[in-house]
């Protein structure tokens, strides 16, 4: 694939009006491309993030690259920002436009009655739009979307091929949902009565706030009652299951495969690292921390740093990690102990014990 390229060339100092810094080097070297390090050309810009980063990869060139700090050594114009991934961020964000999706509606969608659709949408064929759903300004819907009745789909939203957003289900403003993604699925709710799993109807809905993006093959249910709920700004990794009647806070990250079971709530700013557990009915404070593969079956306060299985504050989980390691060491010591003890307890057993005689006097 073809590395991004700006529309127009433009200067480094073009670059340093947008993220600030220090320049060091010719203000007025090229760009044309954005990059990595190991792909960058001598047009591109590229980053470098931290010492860590600074073994280049043999054979690294490029136009220019916004750093950390100012390696003298390094014989391209730098610009130094506090940080270089959120500058090169912007850079994208500002100067590289994709292609726009060619706007209108097609011929070949399905609609219900009652739908509204805002201005300059962008619908693309094989679309389905239940009774009653409206949909914003400048919304776009590929290939395969679906979206149900009584649903609302908000301003500048982008759903990819295949999405299903169920009925009764909202969406705020400029949410981005990837392929495959079903919103507002039925929640996994039954009872057991006389040996059999009775279903208990899932009733509720589903709401997305503004700006949360959902990665592909992402599930959330719908509430048995009430709503399931990602609250503005939340970033949801692929192939994560949020359940019925969970609450995510806002800005939060959800790495891939992240299960969260029915009704647990998520504070703010929380961080859940890939393959991580959550039991139901639990509660996770604002800015906590859980690492991959943590199972947490238990409530999190704020500000904590949590992992393993089941989930431990971070220092203590380490500890047990590192003790995990050798188990076997420790078994055989253990043995070897009660081995030991049982020999001693024999030879105390066959030594005969003298009897204590009393001087009088």
């Amino acid at each position: 694939m073809p590395l991004p390229k700006l529309p127009t060339p433009i200067t480094l100092t073009q670059i340093h009006q947008l993220v600030g810094g220090t320049i060091h080097g010719d203000e007025q070297t090229p760009i044309s491309e954005l990059a990595s390090l190991s792909e960058a050309t001598p047009q591109a810009l590229t980053f470098i993030a931290n010492d860590k980063a600074l073994k280049l990869p043999q054979g690294f060139q490029a136009a220019a690259v916004l750093i950390h700090r100012h390696v003298p050594e390094l014989p391209i114009p730098q610009i130094v920002v506090a940080h270089p991934l959120m500058a090169f961020a912007m850079v994208a964000q500002r100067l590289y436009v994709r292609p726009s999706a060619p706007r209108g509606i097609a011929e070949g969608i399905t609609k219900g009655t009652g739908v509204t659709i805002g201005v300059d949408p962008s619908i693309w064929p094989f679309v389905t739009l239940g009774d009653r759903v409206t949909i914003g300004n400048r919304v776009t819907l590929y290939p395969g979307v679906f979206v149900g009745s009584d649903s609302k789909i908000g301003d500048d939203c982008v759903l990819y091929p295949n999405v299903v957003v169920r009925e009764g289900c909202s969406l705020g403003a400029r949410v981005i949902v990837h392929s495959g993604t079903v919103i507002g699925a039925d929640g996994f709710g039954y009872v057991q009565h006389q040996g059999r799993h009775q279903k208990i109807p899932q009733l509720g809905s589903v709401v997305i706030e503004d700006d949360v993006e959902l990665g592909a093959n992402v599930t959330v249910d719908r509430a048995t009652l009430g709503v399931t709920r990602i609250k503005q700004g939340t970033k949801v990794d692929n192939l994560v299951q949020v359940a019925h009647n969970v609450t995510v806070g806002e800005h939060c990250i959800l790495v891939a495969q992240v299960g969260i079971a029915g009704s647990t709530t998520i504070g703010h700013h929380v961080i859940i690292g890939g393959q991580a557990g959550l039991s139901d009915h639990i509660t996770i404070g604002d800015q906590v921390m859980i690492a991959a593969k943590a199972g947490v079956n238990r409530s999190v306060e704020s500000n904590q740093i949590v992992g393993g299985a089941p989930a431990l504050p971070r220092e203590r989980a380490l500890k047990v990690q590192g003790v995990i390691h050798h188990l076997p060491e420790l078994n055989q010591q253990v043995r070897d102990l009660i081995e030991r003890v049982e020999t001693l307890e024999q030879s105390s057993r066959r030594t005969p014990t003298k009897a204590r005689t009393t001087r009088r006097k």
